[in-house]
């Protein structure tokens, strides 16, 4: 069954993921300056840009595997790829807490990319990643996830 046009298909998340990954690149320095908690050791924007390209490899790897024939992954392939990498690369705590992230809305985002899938899929994200944490903080990416 084709998808209504403002479904999130598997090229709008492997664009996305892209996206993701170039603005963590531009800002990482930025987001390192700021990093003060738990420990201001400026590292946590390198560590969610290394988490992020690990993320964006892993669905790159899905479409390498479709490049021979006519068709395109299924989007749940993709966003679990794109949770599995994050997870596999995540450094620090920030980008465990990201793949964390990925890997709430990746359990929602497999079943539909419709607009309520979406949503649904950013409150398990923020849910999932706080669950994770042992004594979450205010004012930490878990916040910001909220």
């Amino acid at each position: 069954m084709p998808q209504p046009p403002d479904a999130l298909d598997a090229v709008a998340v492997r664009t996305w993921c892209s996206l993701a990954l170039d603005a963590l690149g531009r800002e990482r320095e930025a987001i390192d300056a700021i990093n003060v908690y738990p420990v201001a050791d400026g590292d946590t924007g390198t560590n969610l840009y290394l988490t992020m390209e690990s993320a964006a490899a892993a669905v790159e790897a899905v479409f390498a595997a479709h490049e021979t024939g006519t068709t395109v992954p299924a989007p749940a392939d993709v966003v679990r790829a794109m949770a599995h990498g994050a997870l596999i690369g995540a450094r620090g705590n920030s980008g465990t807490i990201l793949a964390q992230l990925l890997r709430g809305m990746a359990g929602v985002l497999a079943e539909a990319g419709d607009a309520d899938h979406l949503r649904r899929a950013l409150a398990e994200a923020a849910a999932s990643a706080r669950l994770a944490v042992a004594h979450p903080v205010e004012g930490t990416v878990l916040t910001v996830a909220t």
